[in-house]
This record gives C-alpha cells, sequence and structure tokens, in this order.
C-alpha cells in the first residue's frame, strides 16, 4: 500500500508540473517570508529580501512566470511535496537528511556560519537552555549537543526567548543574528565560536521534478560566472560576505 501511495504521489507532482508548464510557465515560488534578509514581508504585504530578487531573476532568466507563495517553515517541505508550489527558496540549508524527501539545485548561497546569541557572556551555551527554529539544521545541531534545546515556530520567538529569559541563548545562522545584535544596542551579543552547517543554500523542488531543477541549476551557474550573483550577495550581506570565485 506504501508503495502504491508514493506512485501515486510521483504521478501528481509530475502534473501538477506539466500543467504548470501547459499554463504559461508559472511557477510558484514558496518561501517562509520571516527571515531576513533571505526573505520577509515588507511594509506593501509583499514578499522581499534577497531570494525575492535572486527568485525573480531566476525567473526572468529562465522566462519562467513565477508566483510567490508565503508557508510556514515548519510544514514547508511536505507542502511542497503535496503539490501546494513548486519549489522552495527560504534560506534552506542543503542537507543529506533533507535529500532523501526533496532535491536540490546547487547552492546559490555558500556555506556559511551559523552562531550563538545571549544576553550576557557567560551564559552556557553548552549545557544551558538554547532556542532554535523547528526543522533547521541548527535545532538539529543543538539537540546533538549537550544543552537542552527549545523549539520556536519562527526565528523571531527564538530571539524573543532570550530577550525574556527564557533561554540562556539562541542559536541561528550568524547572517539573520548580525544586524539583531547591531540593532539590539547591547543588549545582546554572540558568544562562543561560529559553527559551520550544511553545504550552503538551495532551491528545494520535488525529486520528480528533474526539468526544473536543471533550468533552475543552468541560471544559478550563469549568474555564478557572470558575476551577478556576487553582487546580489553584496547587496544584501554586505561586501565581507561569502561569494563565489
Amino acid at each position: 500500500m506504501k508503495k502504491i501511495l508514493l506512485a501515486s504521489a510521483a504521478l501528481s507532482m509530475t502534473a501538477g508540473f506539466a500543467m504548470a508548464e501547459a499554463h504559461g510557465k508559472t511557477i510558484r515560488m514558496g518561501t517562509e517570508g520571516a527571515y531576513p534578509p533571505y526573505n520577509f514581508i515588507n511594509d506593501a504585504g509583499e514578499v522581499d529580501g534577497f531570494e525575492r530578487e535572486l527568485g525573480d531573476e531566476l525567473c526572468k532568466r529562465a522566462e519562467l512566470t513565477c508566483e510567490w507563495v508565503k508557508n510556514d517553515w515548519d510544514s514547508i517541505i511536505p507542502n511542497l511535496v503535496s503539490g501546494n508550489y513548486d519549489n522552495i527558496m527560504a534560506g534552506m540549508s542543503i542537507t543529506d537528511e533533507r535529500k532523501e524527501v526533496i532535491s536540490f539545485t546547487q547552492n546559490y548561497y555558500p556555506p556559511t556560519a551559523s552562531a550563538y546569541v545571549a544576553a550576557s557572556e557567560d551564559a552556557d551555551i553548552e549545557g544551558g537552555v538554547v532556542a532554535g527554529q523547528t526543522a533547521t539544521i541548527q535545532a538539529g545541531h543543538v539537540a546533538e549537543s549537550g544543552a537542552t534545546l527549545i523549539e520556536f515556530a519562527t526565528p523571531e520567538e527564538t530571539v524573543a526567548a532570550v530577550r525574556n529569559g527564557e533561554a540562556d541563548a539562541v542559536f541561528a545562522d550568524k547572517d539573520y543574528l548580525v544586524p539583531i545584535v547591531e540593532e539590539s544596542g547591547g543588549e545582546l551579543m554572540f558568544v562562543g565560536d561560529d559553527v559551520p552547517l550544511g553545504d550552503g543554500i538551495g532551491m528545494g523542488l520535488r525529486q520528480s521534478d528533474t526539468e526544473l531543477r536543471d533550468t533552475f541549476d543552468a541560471v544559478i551557474t550563469e549568474m555564478k560566472e557572470d558575476g551577478s550573483l556576487n553582487e546580489m550577495l553584496k547587496k544584501w550581506f554586505g561586501e565581507d560576505t561569502n561569494t563565489y570565485e
């Protein structure tokens, strides 16, 4: 029965993409809209950020019409698999565990560091309580450490847990935490060493959508080679961010 259900799901996914091609090549781009500067909702109520700009450029070069769909992080992979949208651009790190369920393009953001932020220099990040966003590689890392993991649905809640004393520290992408620390006026600070995790950030797709993956892969390669991806990375993450040689 399980094999029959999986086969049916695969046929449904393939049909879904074929239908998208038949109707003006409209591709639905799934994102969280809550992880600046990767993705966020701007004052006009629209998806914005690095991934919105990059995704729109990828679609333009691939001659696709793309529509953005906002989805909560904790269900973002299941809703891709079930066909609610055609790909994920949501600051998602490429990991072997996720590859068992979905496929990825090559990374469009090089592997970067994760970091701990706390309200005190002597926060216990090894044996204390550390906040992490549910279903992230950071939460998985904390769970395997000596610390007690406390999980939240959104990144904002993980930082709030440190501010209100519910957690000793938060562990997340350093790129996400840098502006929060800078704007805290000394209330929050980085503690401990940076931790490299994952194989960079890529676009997630259903495993059956090989043609769509190859299409986006080719355009990502083009943007790496002509330098436009590096320019976009520096625009959103600063001149010192990791770029492609």
